[in-house]
């Protein structure tokens, strides 16, 4: 299976649980600021480091759950920039769907971007490697919020949250291919 078909396969399951949240819950996430959601991403990050770790799991939730959950709380952190503190009121299904679509195209766009000129590397990474980038990612979102959204030469928040995004991924497509722990 190709990558794109991979990547497309990975992003499907995440949709279909992120579109099933929002027909149980609404939106209520509309009313995270960035810095929730980065906190979110940061639980579930942390909860697989933990696991990595310690190798002892106490809660039923897998690492491919936790990569799925970030996945979708980086859209959620895209589609919360963009509306940019408007209205908290619920999104219809439609909407979810279709900025949920467009965030993972761009995401998309950037991996293939990425990879032509990466030649693809996160294949022999670590599933380590993933989360400690996408902690670390998350530690360039507060150092930027805390600048008041402001870098000198740096990319945005919003390209953090692409990579975010794409790490994890990477991260289901690994495991799926039985290469990493599940």
């Amino acid at each position: 299976m190709s990558t794109i078909d991979q990547y497309k396969k990975a992003v499907q399951g995440c949709r279909d649980i992120f579109v099933k949240k929002a027909s149980d819950y609404g939106t209520a996430w509309r009313v995270l600021r960035i810095i929730s959601v980065v906190d979110q991403i940061f639980i579930k990050a942390q909860r697989v480091k933990t696991l990595q770790q310690t190798q002892v799991q106490k809660v039923g939730d897998s690492i491919t759950s936790e990569f799925k959950g970030i996945v979708n709380y980086g859209v959620i952190g895209l589609i919360q920039l963009e509306l940019n503190g408007e209205s908290m009121e619920d999104l219809p299904i439609d909407k979810v769907q279709h900025w949920f679509d467009t965030k993972i195209e761009f995401a998309k766009s950037v991996m293939l971007d990425k990879n032509h000129d990466y030649g693809e590397a996160w294949r022999d990474m670590s599933q380590e490697s993933f989360i400690d980038l996408i902690l670390m990612k998350l530690l360039r979102i507060k150092q930027i919020l805390a600048n008041d959204g402001k870098t000198l030469i740096s990319e945005g928040i919003d390209a953090n949250f692409v990579d975010i995004i794409n790490y994890s991924v990477f991260g289901l497509i690994l495991i799926e291919e039985g290469k990493h722990k599940p």
